[in-house]
């Protein structure tokens, strides 16, 4: 079922030729598109403990784990995310062989306003709300206006402006995301992003070409 009317895309359309011109439609009808593929999901927010929880892309009993740190303003974790791991998601996790979790790490005030948008999300629509994230990170994380721009990002995957600036205000969730970022360098010597713990006993930092994950994922899935 799709989200997103035609009277919705249309209302996109308008705006986007009226106030940003052809360059900014294509951009704005890409991201239409990427929450229209993902479920249809609740009108309420999830609640904080939801919000906390971890996101999982791919099978949670995928016999192979690979914990991603990462944040959301690192120009490194959009390289993961839009050319390494569409192959990772292709040969591992969408054939069920490896989970992956997602764990924001933001080393900034607006990656963590980002982090916080995303989970304030409906959970099914968590890993859309990321991929378009990054996708687009050049232009909302160095915009002059950030707030506006990642509040259109919200309205076009149907969040709520009101329930988002809600979620900045909730303490327990802005201190939660903190706390696992600490939690994560703690128990993993995490000092960088993106960086990958994978079953809890190997460690990859950077944005390692796809390469270096298939000859350590290859030889677990066996």
């Amino acid at each position: 079922m799709l989200r997103l009317s035609g009277v919705q895309l249309g209302i996109i359309f308008t705006f986007c030729i009226e106030e940003c011109g052809v360059k900014r439609f294509l951009s704005m009808t890409i991201i239409a598109v990427v929450f229209i593929l993902s479920p249809t999901v609740s009108a309420l927010p999830p609640t904080t403990e939801q919000a906390l929880a971890d996101r999982i892309l791919g099978d949670p009993n995928a016999p192979v784990t690979i914990v991603e740190y990462s944040s959301l303003t690192c120009p490194s974790c959009r390289k993961f995310h839009v050319e390494i791991l569409p192959n990772l998601k292709k040969n591992y996790i969408d054939t069920g062989k490896v989970k992956l979790i997602y764990r924001d790490f933001p080393f900034d005030q607006l990656g963590l306003m980002a982090a916080v948008m995303a989970r304030c999300a409906a959970p099914e629509r968590y890993f859309a709300f990321i991929n378009v994230l990054f996708a687009e990170q050049a232009k909302w994380s160095r915009s002059q206006t950030p707030f506006e721009a990642l509040l259109k990002i919200g309205k076009l995957g149907g969040l709520d402006p009101d329930d988002f600036k809600e979620c900045l205000k909730n303490e327990k969730l802005v201190n939660g995301l903190v706390e696992k970022r600490l939690d994560g360098q703690k128990k993993f010597d995490v000092n960088a992003t993106p960086t990958f713990i994978i079953d809890d006993d190997h460690k990859i930092v950077g944005a390692e070409p796809y390469e270096a994950f298939d000859k350590i994922l290859a030889k677990r899935v066996k």
